[in-house]
Order: structure tokens, then sequence, then C-alpha cells
């Protein structure tokens, strides 16, 4: 029994098929939206609604099996847990996403969030802004 299956049946919820559709789906993804988790779901099976994605992906990050960020103002996007904790700079004019490593964050936020006594959410961090190449663009 894997990590993810003990801590399901351990927090008192089944190991269903529908669950592990859609866990392998956002692993298989790395970024993805509900819609989108739910179209690579539906090439595996047919038998999943909508509405059982979304359930499923509350319950999977309520869990920590997966965490959720805000890269655009529409759905949240979600991601595995399973592998580095990071926070995410995207860009307001090509939409590029950057992955920034949990230590690189905290370098840049440890003197603030002290002296405010904050503990940022690393994971859920999202910093919206412009990459260089579009940054450039709009200042010639």
């Amino acid at each position: 029994m894997t990590d993810w299956q003990t801590r399901l049946r351990a927090s008192g919820h089944r190991l269903t098929p529908q669950r592990e559709l859609v866990l392998a789906a956002v692993e298989a993804l790395g970024h993805a939206t509900p819609d989108e988790i739910y179209a690579e779901v539906r090439t595996r099976s047919e038998a999943i609604n909508l509405s059982t994605v979304y359930r499923t992906l509350e319950l999977l990050d309520e869990l920590g099996l997966i965490r959720h960020a805000h890269l655009t103002d529409r759905a949240p996007t979600y991601h595995s847990a399973a592998g580095h904790e990071h926070s995410h700079l995207v860009c307001r004019g090509c939409h590029e996403v950057i992955s920034i490593g949990r230590e690189s964050m905290e370098g840049a936020l440890t003197a603030l969030a002290g002296a405010h006594g904050f503990v940022p959410d690393y994971g859920h961090l999202t910093v919206f802004g412009s990459c260089s190449d579009c940054a450039r663009k709009a200042s010639e």
C-alpha cells in the first residue's frame, strides 16, 4: 500500500477507483485545472462525472496529497504534493508560470514575514507580474 492510500484510509475514507484516477491525473498533468483533470480522467474511465472530480480534488487537497494555487483569476490549479513544495511567479503578459522552490521564497520573505509575526503558506503562494521578456517589450 502506498503512502497516499495509507493516508486516505487513516483519515476514514475509502480508496475508490475514482480517487485513484483523479490523483493519477494530477500527478501526470503537473499543474492542471479541474476541467483539465476531468478531461484526463475521462480518457481513462467514462464512469466519472465533473462533480466527483471536484469533490475528490477537495478531499485530496484537505488531506495534503495535492496542493492548489490560483495561477489565473479563474479556477484553481492543482499539483501533486509529492514533489518539492514551491510557489509560483505568473506573468500577466504571456502567462508563463515559473515554479520557485520554498528555500528561495523563504529567503525573499523571511524578514517581511518575521516583522509581522506571519508564517506564509509557501505552497499556496502566487506572485503576479511580468517576465523579463514582457517587461522589456513594455518598456520599448
